[in-house]
């Protein structure tokens, strides 16, 4: 999954910051937040991709012998 993928390169790319913001870096602080954000977004991204490909999983099928297929609660 590529979000994934680019989930884990902006927490690689953040880790340099964050050690800079913790040493009292203020502009180091404002590009972690703005890291954190782009993190969170990618974050969501990915967890709406998993509820679709949960929602494909669900969906209701037809049966083999030709009847109509029952919704699962």
């Amino acid at each position: 999954m590529q979000e994934y993928e680019t989930l884990k390169q902006l927490i690689e790319q953040v880790a340099e910051d964050i050690a800079k913001a913790e040493g009292g870096n203020k502009n180091a602080g404002t590009r972690v937040r703005k890291v954190m954000q782009e993190i969170r977004q990618t974050a969501q991204g990915i967890r709406v991709k998993i509820l679709e490909l949960r929602g494909e999983s669900q969906a209701p099928q037809a049966s083999q012998t030709g009847e109509p297929a029952v919704p699962q609660e």
